[in-house]
């Protein structure tokens, strides 16, 4: 059985998602003693599967806190110090949902979820006068006080850092909702909400923000009359960034922006940044201005990648920040992808900056293409393989590394990255460069080639 993917367990509930399996992950992943909070996006569903997680986690021995709709964020925050479980799809539409695990505010591993999927059909049930009890807990407030301190006192340095800018955020009728334009308004934004009545069939737009779910909140800037526009998906794990006249600010300037500042203002000799095989080059090239270095890890574990850089950094070193695109983990805040702080963040930074093109200007931004081609699930390894070999003697000036597909990176900070679906029967490839159409087409013509062997 494999229930985990790159963001725990999710898919449609009437077919993998259902009560049954979250009674039952919630049976597998309790034990006596142990305390769990339990909270749920917005979703339909969300309310069932809470109750049928919660009476596994207890039927397990475990106690249960019950912090009803929160952002994922805002879970993942109330579990420090013990151990959570989100009920969310977050991105996925709405007839989706499902079960992400945490564990001291930081997801489960990739061996933790492994020894919750060994006892899924057949878990050890607590003796009946050891089953655990759920009581209520408050934590929206205390995430959003949280967050708002944190941008006060470890960011911007200032009480009200955001006086006299103007934000228009889209909650796409998700749990950002309930955090993000409170906390924006308490660092002295003044703030415009759309979408922000929490509604699990998401009546809006799609649940991912991207620049053509996005549209409304573009025409809504486009007059000029704001500073910046931000958007989340449906559980606030995700931020998308809009300049002051609707334009999607790319996910990876983003990136490149808050890692910068990170690196540039920490007290650390090394500061590490930790992102993924498809984040850009322009990351690498911020980073290293600002005196860090960056480290890649596969895509969904930035957790696995922070606790990998820790282990390995000498006296000195830290892991100042940690991304993927539109995912942010803010280590001096917690170990968790976090679209609120990431909002406020930024806004602080368009705050100190004047704006959002000062702190573009600084970041190349080159063309950027993503092509999926055919490759059938018995394949993909094989021709992997292959590309190991064939792609570096066909690029023989690019700098080659293995460890998450095949990523070559050019003396002009163009790269590209040929990696296999996790889901999907295809193979990626994703590159960026000045000359990004003759690379693609060189690369792809490298990988239809390595496929058509390996077929």
């Amino acid at each position: 059985m494999t229930l985990f993917g790159t963001a725990g367990i999710r898919g449609p509930v009437e077919e993998r998602v259902t009560p049954a399996l979250a009674l039952a992950v919630g049976q597998a992943a309790g034990e006596s003693g142990a305390t769990f909070v339990v909270g749920r996006d917005g979703r339909e569903t969300g309310a069932a599967l809470a109750a049928a997680v919660t009476a596994g986690l207890e039927s397990a021995g475990a106690d249960v806190k019950r912090v009803g709709v929160v952002p994922t964020p805002a879970l993942a925050f109330a579990s420090q110090g013990r151990r959570g479980v989100m009920v969310t799809a977050s991105h996925n539409p709405p007839a989706d949902n499902g079960l992400k695990l945490f564990v001291d505010g930081v997801e489960y591993d990739r061996s933790q979820e492994e020894a919750v999927e060994a006892l899924v059909e057949a878990p050890e049930l607590a003796p009946w006068d050891e089953w655990g009890r759920s009581e209520r807990l408050e934590v929206l407030e205390p995430y959003r006080e949280a967050v708002v301190d944190y941008v006060r006192e470890a960011v911007a340095g200032e009480a009200r850092p955001l006086e006299g800018l103007s934000v228009v955020v889209d909650c796409g009728a998700g749990v950002g909702a309930l955090a993000t334009p409170q906390v924006l308004e308490r660092l002295g934004a003044d703030v415009v909400a759309l979408n922000a009545t929490v509604d699990g069939h998401f009546p809006a737009r799609e649940s991912k923000p991207t620049p053509e779910t996005l549209t409304d909140l573009s025409a809504f800037l486009a007059d000029g009359s704001f500073d910046l526009g931000l958007a989340h998906d449906g559980d606030a794990d995700r931020l998308v960034v809009l300049d002051g006249d609707g334009e999607v600010i790319h996910e990876d300037t983003v990136l490149a922006v808050v890692a910068a500042h990170y690196a540039r203002t920490t007290d650390a000799d090394v500061p590490v940044v930790v992102t993924t095989p498809n984040a850009s080059a322009r990351i690498d090239e911020q980073v290293r201005e600002a005196g860090g270095r960056v480290e890649r890890v596969r895509l969904g574990a930035l957790h696995e990648g922070i606790a990998r850089e820790r282990e390995r950094g000498g006296a000195g070193t830290a892991v100042v920040f940690a991304a993927e695109p539109w995912k942010h983990v803010h280590p001096a805040f917690g170990g968790w992808i976090d679209g609120v702080v990431s909002a406020a963040v930024v806004a602080a930074l368009v705050a100190d900056a004047g704006g959002t093109d000062p702190l573009r200007e600084p970041v190349s931004e080159r063309p950027y293409r993503k092509v999926s081609v055919d490759c059938p699930d018995a394949a993909k390894a094989a021709a992997m393989a292959r590309l190991e070999t064939s792609l570096p003697e066909t690029f023989p000036d690019a700098t080659v590394e293995t460890d998450y597909g095949v990523r070559l990176e050019f003396p002009d900070a163009s790269w590209l990255l040929v990696r296999p679906s996790g889901t999907e029967p295809y193979v990626r490839l994703y590159a960026e460069s000045d000359a990004v159409d003759d690379l693609v087409a060189d690369a792809r013509a490298v990988l239809e080639s390595a496929v058509e062997a390996a077929g």
